[in-house]
């Protein structure tokens, strides 16, 4: 039990960690980003998912249209939302927003799987995004009409959405397909897509001069790396002991480690407002998913 809560920490530092990369190289432009993230995410996959993903090539066929929207919706362009969005506003803004994607997950599943909401979730959505909303505005949210709003803001409900329509199809269409496999193919898959989009960028922006410099490869290869696999070997153990429920709540202080960091490694200021809105979120979230999990303990313990 310690042993997995401990991996659950470093799973959610690794993904603040994520996000605080990407603002500390974003003079990179994000296609970029995301390009060799992912690029470095293949190379370190293959010899962990080549075998699976050649075993199973035959359901990857069969599945091959679901399993492509969840390559683009969760590994493509997600994290070229936030990284996009990393451009224009701070990396606490970022970890608040990306917080709120449990309960819209859980409001697009009432509509698309007919899942029933029941009250305390829909006051946990409604909290949630108040508090976000509240962030954002850094408490000004009774002045909401006045605002300049914040186009990094605004990418982020491109990620926002895009990973709430991933966590669907994961439900549906994951248990079908070898994890590693599973991963190697997306990332591949993903790095081919992105390709045209990179050959755009650089076209507008011009190819970037400081590519390679040891700041900017030593963030891509922690992008690689440790979100995109380490982070994720760490979390599946800890289900296996803790239960998805349970661990699952540690994502919860995503906010709480990324304001950290902002404020000590980037110099961003977090101001009181913030801190209020950020537990506004995850007070939501944990209102949002607590009786959904209730109800579904049984099967999870049966699947755990």
């Amino acid at each position: 039990m310690f042993r997995a809560s401990v991996m659950m920490l470093f799973v959610v530092i690794f993904y603040a960690g994520n996000i605080l990369t990407g603002k500390a190289i974003n003079e990179l432009p994000p296609f970029t980003i995301a390009f060799f993230r992912l690029l470095v995410a293949f190379i370190v996959l293959l010899p962990f998912g080549i075998r699976s993903a050649w075993e199973s090539r035959s359901t990857f066929v069969t599945y091959k249209k679901p399993f492509l929207l969840m390559t683009l919706t969760g590994i493509t362009f997600f994290n070229t939302f936030i990284y996009g969005s990393l451009q224009f506003t701070s990396s606490t803004n970022v970890s608040v927003l990306e917080t709120v994607i449990p309960s819209v997950t859980v409001v697009l599943s009432a509509i698309l799987l007919k899942e029933r909401l029941r009250n305390v979730q829909l006051a946990g959505v409604f909290v949630s995004l108040i508090g976000a909303v509240w962030v954002v505005l850094d408490g000004g949210i009774f002045s909401i009409a006045g605002m300049d709003w914040n186009i990094g803001d605004g990418i982020m409900i491109g990620a926002i959405g895009s990973w709430a329509v991933y966590s669907i199809l994961v439900k549906k269409y994951m248990h079908l397909f070898p994890q590693f496999g599973a991963l190697l193919v997306m990332s591949g898959i993903s790095v081919l897509v992105l390709i045209p989009f990179v050959i755009a960028e650089w076209a507008i922006v011009g190819l970037p001069d400081n590519l390679m410099t040891s700041g900017n490869v030593t963030g891509l290869l922690y992008l690689g790396i440790f979100p995109s696999f380490i982070a994720l070997l760490f979390y599946n153990r800890s289900v296996g002991i803790l239960g998805a429920s349970q661990a699952s709540v540690f994502l919860n202080f995503l906010p709480v480690v990324t304001m950290a960091g902002a404020s000590l490694w980037l110099g961003e200021t977090v101001t009181l407002m913030k801190i209020v809105g950020a537990c506004m979120v995850i007070g939501g979230v944990i209102l949002t998913t607590r009786t959904k999990q209730t109800v579904k303990a049984p099967l999870e313990q049966t699947a755990d």
